[in-house]
């Protein structure tokens, strides 16, 4: 009886263990597009129903906005997404080319007007997506920079110069041996 409770805690711990290594690692290939639906005199919209619509690959996901007006897309492949908001009463709103990153939480509020729901608000050109959800920074290099780069040795570590307010090569500041200005 010892042996079968032990053999049936330690297949529980290997499940959990399995699932939370499942759960890290799309952890860190996704994305989240969350934000608020509201109405031109900024009260929250309840029940509006949000698409999310990737063109590229016709994939289309759907969430209602909660008693707060937020809307919330978890666990999205990164990519270009197009965003529309429909409710009873007002006019449909699109948001279109809304790009999203490995790891980032595009945040992306609607503005619905009042009207009918025949007739569609577009906004285009949004303007630079700046997380407000957590303060993690991070920064997706393009392919293309990694391939025409001359990395000395292939050092992918050299890539991490790539990124604002990121320095590579410095020794500890005041330490024997250090100077200023690294070693580029």
């Amino acid at each position: 009886m010892k042996r079968l409770v032990g053999s049936m805690l330690s297949l529980v711990a290997l499940v959990a263990i399995a699932f939370g290594l499942a759960r890290d690692l799309n952890a860190q290939t996704l994305g989240e597009i969350t934000g608020v639906v509201n109405d031109s005199s900024g009260a929250f919209i309840v029940g509006a129903k949000v698409t999310a619509t990737n063109p590229a690959t016709n994939a289309v996901r759907s969430a209602t906005s909660n008693d707060v007006g937020i809307y919330n897309f978890p666990a999205m492949q990164p990519g270009i997404y197009n965003l529309k908001a429909e409710m009873a009463g007002f006019k449909a709103a699109t948001i279109t080319d809304v790009k999203l990153q490995v790891q980032q939480v595009a945040r992306h509020d609607i503005t619905m007007q009042v009207g009918e729901v025949t007739q569609t608000v577009e906004v285009s050109g949004a303007g630079v997506s700046l997380s407000t959800e957590d303060a993690t920074v991070g920064t997706v290099i393009e392919n293309k920079r990694i391939v025409e780069l001359p990395l000395n040795g292939r050092n992918f570590l050299q890539l991490v110069a790539l990124s604002p307010n990121v320095s590579y090569g410095f020794g500890s500041a005041g330490q024997a041996g250090s100077r200023q200005g690294g070693t580029r």
